[in-house]
């Protein structure tokens, strides 16, 4: 039986990757002139946390270790700035969160971002208040593409794994997922995630045998 339903933020909830990536560029721009490739963004640094994205940067002799407190520093500030920005309501996400409640599915969610971004960005989607719990990376003690963060909104609502769905975007955020034990609803953006997609999935998934 469907109980919860946990969705990941960047890439699901709203596209907010490419905010993310180029606070993190114009940041190491500015501190050891340098920006992250695209391409060495979805193999290698897309859905992790800004801090093991410097860790990985100082392993490839790019960064050094005395300048992650700055790079990290500027980058959430930059970011900050983007979401005021570019941030707004999403109205069929406003939507999704009504149904899933009209229907008795609980809502939360576990994102690799840090607390203060994740709430800013919830707000301005306008779906915080609809969200039962909100798991970041200041939460958990190991970030995404571990489980911990959707196993302890689990245990929260003291929820079986079978009774719930993951919705995520990335490869480390699958992996997360896939060992979370639950349904994963994979997606490839925010634009994917809305009362139809999620409907299908649950017909398919707990409608159709019993779960």
């Amino acid at each position: 039986m469907l109980k919860m339903v946990i969705f990941d933020l960047d890439g699901v909830l709203l596209d907010a990757c490419d905010w993310h990536r180029d606070a993190l560029n114009a940041s190491l721009k500015e501190v050891c002139n340098y920006e992250i490739s695209l391409a060495d963004h979805y193999t290698t640094f897309n859905g992790i946390p800004t801090k093991v994205k410097l860790r990985k940067l100082t392993e490839m002799g790019i960064l050094s270790e005395e300048d992650h407190e700055q790079v990290y520093n500027l980058k959430q500030k930059k970011t900050i700035d983007i979401i005021q920005e570019n941030a707004a309501q999403r109205p069929e996400k406003i939507a999704l969160m009504k149904w899933l409640k009209e229907h008795s599915v609980g809502v939360s969610c576990f994102t690799n971002s840090i607390r203060e971004t994740a709430y800013l960005m919830l707000e301005k989607t306008g779906i915080k208040e609809d969200l039962e719990l909100i798991i970041t990376n200041q939460d958990v003690e190991h970030p995404k593409p571990h489980p911990e963060g959707y196993k302890k909104v689990l245990d929260h609502f003291n929820i079986a794994p079978e009774d719930a769905i993951i919705v995520e975007d990335s490869p480390k955020g699958k992996k997360a997922a896939y060992a979370a034990g639950c349904a994963v609803l994979e997606v490839e953006n925010a634009e994917q995630v809305n009362i139809k997609v999620l409907k299908e999935f649950i017909d398919e998934n707990f409608n159709s045998n019993g779960r």
